[in-house]
């Protein structure tokens, strides 16, 4: 197994390795350094130490224990504002799933402060046990601060799989976390179960959508992956006669503190998170490069405003800097399944069909009969994008913007 080694010989009790651990994993006896068990291996304190009092030993199986010592089903709870975001329902949903395979538990973490209404809130779903981290320190989400936190709470407790959404906040959440638990990641997954020898088979896209891969995490804990929101259908309440969960709240160590980093400030954390919530749109306007002229997607915003709306647009449109990164729908970008899609000067790439397919009512407009998109509308139209939206906001202007 790995392990932090402490070379008494070459330690002089200097207690800079103390300060530079984000785990609280050392502290100083007889003027020597100990390691105790909050240690997640990370090396900060080995390459810091100008002694090389420390080492960080790597076993010929790389660290991992035995797998059959990891169990459980972990969901990270996440939250903007103290509201528990969508994706999370999402994860329970599939996690509850795989938790009965393997025959664990089902976990959710989370971070805030005075959470205890979300924590009640969760257990009205099939979960078995909520990790309550609750101090005003979390009351906003800073990377640095929550992957050391969940970090430690993984190597003390250790969950067999870590599940987080493909958000904003897990595609930079989830890294963090992986690297310290020395452990893999497979990121926007679209499938997941539980196979032989309980391991998590996780499928994602590969080669720009082409194949789907199949990806494993057989020699180390825990098995992590995230997961774009829609992909999965929301968790169903548990019924009135079935067990209900229980709320560990959990005290981190007294003196625990992260590496030393920089706080977010709020207009920060909502360029980090986005101020446009496109998975959450009930009808959604996407432009591509058909649409011919950045100006033009001034039409696009006017006619999702008339449908209450929000718009987006393709990665073509968005490498051309005709819309910012967070409107992208497709592969590298939000998934999205509204009520109803409207697809303009779109070919229908898989990269983008892959983050639209799943939408109830597709209406697509292209001027190539033979684009690929129409495979996928529900209505297809062919003919010049903007002239047909044009025509679209002059007809609904025309019936006081009522949708239809």
């Amino acid at each position: 197994m790995n392990r932090l080694i402490v070379n008494d010989a070459a330690c002089i009790g200097c207690g800079e390795c103390i300060e530079i651990c984000p785990f609280g994993a050392l502290s100083l006896q007889a003027d020597k350094a100990v390691v105790n068990d909050n240690c997640a291996l990370c090396g900060a304190c080995v390459s810091h130490c100008a002694y090389n009092a420390l080492t960080l030993h790597k076993s010929s199986q790389h660290g991992t224990p035995h797998p059959d010592s990891w169990r459980g089903v972990w969901v990270f709870g996440e939250m903007i504002d103290g509201v528990l975001q969508p994706v999370v329902y999402e994860l329970i949903g599939e996690g509850r799933k795989l938790a009965d395979v393997a025959r664990e538990q089902l976990c959710v973490v989370i971070f805030g402060n005075d959470t205890d209404d979300v924590c009640d809130e969760v257990l009205g779903y099939p979960v078995d046990r909520v990790l309550q981290i609750d101090a005003p320190d979390f009351s906003v989400y800073e990377p640095g601060l929550v992957s050391a936190a969940l970090t430690a709470l993984i190597q003390k407790y250790k969950p067999s799989v870590m599940l987080a959404g493909a958000t904003a906040i897990g595609r930079e959440l989830m890294p963090r976390v992986a690297t310290f638990c020395h452990t893999g990641l497979t990121a926007d997954c679209t499938e997941l179960a539980i196979g032989s020898d309980r391991l998590l088979e996780q499928t994602r896209p590969a080669f720009g959508g082409n194949i789907m891969a199949r990806i494993l995490c057989p020699h180390h804990r825990p098995q992590m992956a995230t997961v774009r929101h829609k992909v999965f259908r929301p968790a169903l309440a548990r019924s009135a006669t079935s067990p209900r969960g229980v709320v560990e709240r959990v005290v981190l160590p007294a003196g625990w503190e992260p590496a030393p980093s920089a706080r977010l400030t709020r207009t920060a954390f909502q360029k980090l998170v986005g101020e446009v919530n496109l998975a959450e749109a009930d009808v959604v306007v996407c432009g591509g490069i058909g649409m011919g002229k950045p100006e033009n997607f001034k039409l696009l915003e006017e006619l999702a405003a008339l449908l209450g709306g929000t718009v987006a647009a393709t990665r073509a449109a968005v490498d051309r800097g005709w819309m910012p990164h967070e409107r992208q729908v497709g592969q590298t970008g939000r998934t999205v399944a509204p009520g109803l899609y409207i697809a303009c000067g779109i070919s229908g790439a898989v990269q983008h069909v892959v983050g639209m397919r799943a939408s109830q009512k597709i209406v697509a407009v292209n001027h190539d009969p033979e684009a690929p998109i129409f495979n996928e509308a529900t209505v297809g139209i062919v003919g010049d994008s903007v002239q047909v939206v044009s025509e679209w906001i002059r007809q609904l202007k025309a019936c006081g913007g009522e949708r239809s």
